[in-house]
């Protein structure tokens, strides 16, 4: 191990189990949520993350955790990165955008609810009428296999 990787190793060490001020390096992001370096990078990139920096190495603290579990819940749910990070800068600094993003998650739910219960209805009209089908290609296929 290099010096700069034991100062690294012994800093989070130092601090994981400090509370408010706990940490984490990248490794420790990737096995707890099961996502990639490269996907934490493109994040920080983005804006999503801001890592502090310790002789090169990304040093995550708890709020980098918290903002990781919502880009992921977020993702899975069909936003942009784009999207997300708007909904996450609406935070502030110490969240005092908090209602703004309350705003922004029932305006954006409202309309992803508007979608899918369209959706559903075409879903729903599609399935009534394969079944129509289905049920007269069946009744078809056995008047000539009876013949």
């Amino acid at each position: 191990m290099t010096k700069q990787a034991e100062s690294v190793s012994d800093f989070l060490k130092a601090h994981q189990h400090d509370g408010a001020d706990e940490v984490y390096g990248i490794a420790d992001l990737v096995r707890d949520f099961d996502v990639t370096a490269r996907a934490l990078r493109l994040y920080e990139e983005k804006g999503l993350l801001a890592p502090r920096r310790l002789n090169g190495s990304r040093i995550y603290t708890r709020r980098d955790r918290a903002r990781l579990t919502l880009i992921l819940r977020a993702k899975s749910l069909g936003s942009s990165l784009e999207e997300i990070k708007e909904y996450l800068d609406l935070y502030g600094q110490h969240g005092e955008g908090r209602k703004r993003q309350l705003e922004y998650v029932v305006s954006k739910t409202e309309g992803a609810i508007r979608e899918l219960e369209q959706k559903r209805v075409e879903l729903d009209r599609t399935l009534s009428e394969l079944r129509i089908i289905h049920e007269g290609a069946q009744r078809q296929l056995r008047e000539r296999r009876a013949k």
